[in-house]
């Protein structure tokens, strides 16, 4: 049923979409062969017109921040630390590693190819949807500010003079679990909590604010609510759909 009713939406979609679609340069084709996705980057909704701009410092919202930031610190050596620790590589197949709890299953290259796929272009799209804000405003990390050390030292030099708001990685790990939920409703809630509490591993780590996060969530929400506009994706989708169907009738066997 959910394979014909994404169906129906394609066709209708690719209608309504045809006559609208931006003009890309040969600069965004280039870009999206090397890090493949739904969407180039002047149809991504930006970023840096929709967000609220980061917490100034004397703010209510900032003394948030602040109090998150030490209760990141505080729970490093924990698990949860160890998790956050776990959670910082963008590495796909440790993305995917971490949400096969939730899931329970891995979902593999070589054995869910079409489910992978749809992933890794949505993960694509999901740390593209953070990059126009970044630039506008260059927030300084919080382990920049406080001249601090991280969960992650290795990490601390190549992040310095990269803006910290919003958090690409909370916008991916929301991104994933929004689309998965449509691929796993049964898991729905699993997944929703591996989603947010992945954005919530940047806090611990101390390389991102909690409204950095939040952000992230938010631009999360708006790519994929852009990219169910764009019949690529409703295929890909149609794919993973039927792909993970059929891996759900396998493992009854």
């Amino acid at each position: 049923m959910r394979i014909r009713v994404i169906s129906i939406l394609l066709f209708a979609l690719v209608a309504c979409t045809a006559a609208a679609q931006l003009v890309e340069t040969d600069a965004d084709r280039k870009a999206m062969v090397k890090h493949p996705s739904f969407l180039t980057n002047k149809r991504l909704p930006n970023s840096a017109v929709y967000l609220p701009t980061p917490p100034d410092s004397a703010s209510q919202r900032f003394f948030n921040d602040w109090s998150q930031y030490n209760w990141g610190k505080s729970v490093r050596n924990t698990d949860r630390g160890r998790a956050a620790y776990a959670h910082a590589s963008m590495n796909m197949d440790s993305i995917l590693a971490g949400f096969a709890p939730a899931l329970g299953h891995l979902i593999t290259r070589d054995e869910l190819p079409e489910t992978y796929r749809l992933l890794e272009y949505v993960k694509n799209d999901a740390c593209k949807a953070t990059d126009l804000a970044k630039e506008a405003y260059m927030r300084k990390r919080p382990y920049v500010q406080f001249s601090e050390r991280t969960l992650i030292p290795g990490s601390e030099a190549s992040h310095a003079n990269t803006g910290s708001f919003p958090s690409s990685h909370a916008s991916t790990g929301w991104a994933l679990a929004l689309v998965l939920v449509e691929l796993a409703p049964e898991h729905q809630d699993a997944i929703l909590v591996h989603g947010y509490e992945y954005g919530q591993s940047r806090v611990i780590a101390g390389y991102h604010y909690q409204s950095d996060v939040d952000a992230g969530r938010l631009a999360a929400s708006a790519a994929v609510a852009r990219i169910h506009a764009e019949p690529d994706f409703l295929r890909q989708m149609a794919k993973a759909c039927h792909e993970w169907e059929e891996l759900q009738r396998r493992l009854q066997l």
